[in-house]
């Protein structure tokens, strides 16, 4: 036996305790009616079958419902009708509804002394919500919902029955009779109440059985006389039981059932289900009654359940505007991530995460190891939907996690970037669960030796307990909009730190150019006047030497050769201001040819200093201003040449592809790592690959807290008489040319052992 759509929609029977009569509308011609009529009404169904619905219900009554079936007649159900039968007048309840093809009318019994007992329930009712109203928790809630129905129905068990994500169930409230086994905490598999059921009873908010022993009445014909398909039973209240239905519930003792659904958001949240170990009439007023209860609970269900959250969102939500505004006021993403460390945890109540920009990962809290977050991150890559993805069993999903599941089970990956590999990953340890079920939950499910797979129902319902392994605590809706909300707060403070930082660069590109200006302008009108200075002290010192005593004589050789040093600075600012004014002249340039040439020329004005030269392979051609790469070249080897007091003095040139930056060259570890960021760096902001170039020696070498300083104008690190002088600007020169072709300049240096100036120029 199996649940499908013809069994409980078009079963063509209802249960025996109504009648049912499916009526053409035009006319409201009888055209199919359930064969129980003789019991209920005195009257053989054949005497009913094709009459109009007035050899039934008197003219006052057919006219009433005619009426009805003219507007929107949902909410007058029932209708107190009066019918003739041999015995006299009996009262009942009439159903009315439009199906496809027909308007059924369904006919229950009024029991004597309902009015009476009505009216007794509905003050139970207005009783039930006014207490109810007043609970706050949910699980208080539920449970005198369970007790509040119980008093109404009378039935011997009441339980609130909420469904998971999967289908799957939980009986979270329970009013039972005293010596009834609990059911209270037990869970119960999809299985037990399949998608096909669990749909309709989205679509009846009201499922009634009294007795699940009862046969079956039949409807006559078996198909619809006007449509010639089975009727559409799917609203009907009297429908008959499936018999999978039947066989699962006598398994478990129960003889009669009254479902109410609680459904919320369009989506069946749980059931109320009324359980009775003998078969129960329960009058319609009374079942009203009960429904309109559970459609109390469901509005009750987002203030209950919400509430309880509320506390939780709000804390969530305070906690990341701290963080965000924090974000907000520093440079350094990862520190304001970082620092304070519990923040960013507590902001989805996770106990690690790792922050992941580019190839840098730091952790924070307990994680896995940075090798193992490297792989996790390569595997989510290719299962990232929308910025955001979330597990609370990673095991099931990425089997090498099995090794650090006790770390993190659970999972939540936050991509800050699409174009760059920028990530927060949260992570939950895995808790074990032990859940209680009714009965081994896969008993419902059978195999068929050919292989195919059908549903039957369970015949034992006793305690069976199962240990869930691999999974965490599952990831609420509120902190998955926590994350993402975090991920939108700090592309926002990005990009407003980029159109701050795109203004401050216009000003500086603005005030550099007028310093530039300024520059060349000052530089070119101090010349004149130094001149006349150098001239006239020459003039002096050859015209009136014969007066001059030796003290004039030094004083004005003095003044000369200031003059010329002033002369030779004022040279090198106007040379660095043209440089910020003068348009590169970029064509392709064979480094080769460019660097021999520089070579060469030192060559012949260091001959006292002959360097051995190494350059380990051919250097590649680039698109460059190449008299201002010539003059790159030429400062960086006449320093190589200069700042060095070896008896072997040795210089290297080369360069370096992206295959080479992971560490330095002849396998030494690169300090600090600049080599690969930059090169990273400049990558991802340009369309052209980046070339990083070097000038090694063995010279003197630069103390650590002078590589920064170096690069400044006519800043020099000895007296003026040691390496051969000079200004102190061939470094600051070569820096502007460098940055003028978009790169770079930096350097690492021991000392006594040597240095290594790298810069970056693209193909």
């Amino acid at each position: 036996m199996s649940y499908n759509s013809e069994s409980i929609y078009f079963s063509g029977s209802i249960q025996p305790h109504g009648i049912l009569l499916a009526l053409e509308e035009s006319q409201l011609k009888i055209v199919q009616v359930s064969d129980n009529t003789q019991a209920h009404l005195g009257i053989p169904h054949q005497n009913l079958l094709g009459q109009l619905l007035n050899t039934l219900l008197d003219t006052p009554q057919v006219e009433a419902i005619q009426k009805l079936l003219l507007k929107n007649f949902g909410g007058i159900n029932p209708l107190k009708l009066s019918i003739q039968t041999p015995a006299g007048a009996r009262p009942f309840n009439g159903l009315l509804h439009r199906t496809n093809g027909a308007i059924i009318l369904e006919l229950e019994s009024i029991i004597p002394q309902t009015q009476e007992r009505f009216f007794s329930v509905l003050a139970l009712v207005k009783q039930a919500i006014a207490q109810l109203q007043q609970v706050s928790s949910c699980d208080e809630f539920f449970q005198s919902v369970t007790q509040e129905i119980r008093n109404i129905s009378g039935f011997d068990r009441v339980m609130v029955y909420q469904f998971d994500l999967q289908g799957a169930g939980e009986v979270i409230a329970e009013a039972k009779r005293n010596d009834l086994l609990p059911y209270l905490g037990l869970h119960y598999p999809a299985t037990d109440i399949p998608e096909l059921v669990r749909e309709s009873y989205k679509r009846v908010m009201l499922r009634f059985i009294p007795d699940l022993r009862a046969r079956s009445i039949e409807l006559v014909p078996a198909m619809n006389l006007v449509t010639q398909q089975p009727l559409d039973l799917s609203l009907a209240v009297l429908r008959s039981v499936d018999p999978c239905c039947i066989e699962y519930h006598q398994n478990m003792g129960i003889a009669a059932v009254m479902v109410i659904s609680l459904v919320k958001d369009k989506t069946l949240w749980g059931l109320i289900a009324c359980h009775h170990q003998t078969p129960k009439s329960v009058p319609y007023e009374i079942r009203e009654a009960c429904e309109l209860l559970g459609q109390f609970v469901v509005s009750e269900l987002a203030n209950k359940v919400e509430r309880e959250e509320l506390d939780y969102i709000v804390k969530l939500r305070s906690l990341q505007s701290e963080f965000v505004e924090s974000i907000s006021h520093v440079d350094d993403l990862k520190e304001a991530l970082l620092n304070p460390a519990p923040r960013l945890l507590d902001l989805v109540n996770a106990q690690g995460a790792a922050i992941c920009l580019d190839d840098e990962i730091t952790p924070l809290g307990i994680t896995p190891t940075l090798e193992q977050i490297c792989h996790l991150i390569n595997w989510a890559d290719t299962q990232i939907g929308n910025a955001l993805f979330h597990t609370d069993s990673l095991p099931k999903l990425y089997p090498e996690s099995l090794m650090f599941k006790d770390i993190a089970s659970g999972l939540l990956l936050l991509q800050i970037s699409k174009v760059r590999r920028y990530y927060i990953l949260w992570f939950r340890p895995e808790v074990l669960q032990t859940l209680n079920w009714a009965g081994e939950p896969n008993a419902s499910i059978a195999v068929g030796a050919d292989g195919s797979v059908t549903l039957s129902p369970r015949k034992s319902f006793e305690r069976w307990q199962e240990t869930v392994r691999l999974t965490s605590l599952p990831w609420k809706a509120c902190e998955l909009d926590q994350a993402l909300n975090l991920k939108s707060a700090i592309v926002g403070i990005v990009l407003n730190k980029a159109s701050e930082l795109a203004r401050i660069n216009q000003e500086l590109e603005r005030s550099n150019q007028e310093l530039d200006s300024f520059a060349y302008a000052a530089s070119h009108d101090l010349k004149e006047p130094l001149r006349g200075i150098h001239n006239y002290s020459t003039l002096l010192l050859k015209g009136y030497e014969s007066v001059l005593d030796d003290v004039g004589k030094s004083r004005l050789q003095t003044l000369i050769r200031l003059s010329r040093r002033m002369e030779s600075l004022i040279d090198v600012l106007l040379k660095f201001s043209r440089l910020g004014q003068a348009e590169l002249h970029l064509v392709s340039t064979d480094l080769n040819q460019l660097v021999n040439t520089a070579i060469e020329d030192l060559r012949v004005s260091r001959h006292d200093v002959q360097p051995k030269i190494h350059i380990p392979r051919s250097l590649p051609t680039i698109s460059c201003d190449p008299v201002l790469i010539n003059e790159v070249f030429t400062n960086l080897l006449s320093n190589a040449f200069k700042y060095n007091d070896k008896a072997e003095r040795w210089i290297e040139i080369g360069y370096l592809g992206k295959e080479d930056t992971g560490t330095g060259h002849h396998g030494e570890s690169r300090r600090h790592g600049d080599t690969k960021r930059v090169f990273d760096r400049l990558s991802a902001s340009s369309s052209q690959s980046p070339i990083i170039l070097y000038v090694k020696d063995n010279g003197i070498g630069i103390r650590e807290r002078h590589l920064e300083i170096i690069f400044r104008l006519f800043k020099r690190l000895h007296e003026q008489n040691l390496y051969g002088g000079g200004t102190g600007a061939g470094l600051t020169i070569t820096k502007k040319i460098i940055e003028r072709h978009g790169g770079q300049i930096w350097v690492e240096s021991t000392v006594g052992v040597g240095s290594t100036f790298y810069f970056t120029l693209f193909n």
